[in-house]
């Protein structure tokens, strides 16, 4: 018990002292000095069931007081509900989305089509999801910030929803772990290996996405907007910030929902492998369950050691906890937390291990994942 407690803690003091300062949330949206010339944008809004909110998704693009060219493209993938026609009657052309071909994950093909409908008269293609919604300025801040920093990605991660026990449970972990896992300020460096984006909202550069090779370059990616964050950092500079007025409508009333949206590409982070599956699961017991264990029922100095390490991992969660308004006390619940993703991120493993993988709006899209 002593080693595992003395491994955890030198883990935590790591993390808080050398790994980018993730735990800060220091990474925020900004906004840079207008541009002389704002060149245009078109919003690329890959859907498949999504009657819910595209409407407002839509409707919060046309508000946007950009003073560029807009357009909003939506690609219907075979929706089955009203998807189509209420974009359309907000305000935003349509175009039908072709069945999927082999190699190609669905939300991919339909951004390619997306892409490709958008033209080549467009400086910049804002790939958004239907479920993101923009206050004013967002997207002329997103602009010009990319002119300014000559960005070839500058993504917003969208502010989640947290209003649910479930939400408030694990929300705001999902996005602690996703900092841990990709720093912020290492994705923006052209000295780190590290890059990211959030899906939900990616201001893509025209010409850096072509000269990459397109979206076909990565077309079975499952965890789409970070393979498109590695492809265009090899092109240029990329951001990911937090974002401060884009936010997400999708709801997570129960852990089932939650438990889907984890386990759909929790596997495919780990690269599809059995060993690092283990290893993930084995690590994340010494970082996130070994400092209670050790303080609730050691002795001496692993008991210490023990307290210490949980003390850092609530500590470190709190500017989380902050922007999200929650409980400073879901800090020393962290360990419980982390837990249940443990749990499923195995059943990921398990799903893809029954050929059930990455399942999307009732399509199993490991396949594409698996063939690039």
């Amino acid at each position: 018990m002593l080693l595992a407690a003395g491994l955890s803690f030198a883990v935590w003091v790591y993390l808080i002292a050398a790994r980018g300062g993730f735990w800060l949330a220091s990474e925020r949206e900004r906004g840079a000095a207008a541009p002389k010339v704002w060149p245009a944008v078109v919003a690329v809004i890959p859907a498949r069931d999504e009657a819910e909110t595209i409407g407002a998704t839509v409707g919060s693009l046309l508000a946007q007081d950009y003073a560029g060219s807009l357009r909003i493209v939506l690609i219907d993938d075979e929706s089955s509900d009203r998807t189509a026609e209420i974009a359309r009657h907000a305000g935003a052309e349509v175009v039908a989305g072709k069945p999927t071909p082999p190699g190609w994950t669905g939300k991919l093909w339909a951004v390619s089509q997306g892409v490709a409908a958008a033209g080549e008269d467009a400086r910049y293609l804002l790939l958004t999801d239907a479920d993101i919604a923009y206050e004013k300025g967002a997207l002329a801040g997103l602009v010009a910030r990319s002119e300014a920093e000559g960005l070839a990605l500058n993504s917003l991660m969208a502010r989640l929803r947290c209003e649910s026990f479930a939400e408030r449970f694990a929300i705001p972990a999902f996005v602690f772990f996703f900092q841990m896992l990709y720093p912020f300020a290492w994705a923006a460096s052209r000295k780190k290996g590290t890059a990211a984006a959030a899906g939900g909202c990616m201001l893509v550069r025209r010409d850096a996405l072509a000269n990459a090779g397109g979206i076909g370059a990565i077309r079975g990616a499952l965890i789409d907007d970070c393979a498109l964050a590695a492809l265009l950092k090899r092109r240029g500079s990329i951001r990911l910030s937090l974002a401060e007025r884009v936010a997400s409508l999708r709801r997570y009333d129960d852990f089932g929902e939650i438990r889907r949206m984890v386990v759909r590409s929790a596997y495919a982070q780990l690269r599809f492998s059995p060993a690092l599956l283990v290893f993930t699961l084995a690590a994340m017991a010494l970082v996130f369950l070994a400092p209670p264990a050790a303080a609730l029922f050691a002795q001496g100095a692993a008991r210490a050691l023990g307290l210490s390490a949980w003390a850092l991992m609530a500590i470190s969660f709190q500017p989380t906890l902050r922007r999200y308004r929650a409980s400073p006390l879901w800090g020393v619940a962290l360990p419980a937390i982390a837990a249940l993703y443990a749990l499923y991120t195995l059943e990921s493993g398990l799903a893809s291990a029954r050929g059930r993988g990455g399942l999307w709006k009732g399509r199993y899209q490991e396949a594409g994942a698996r063939g690039r």
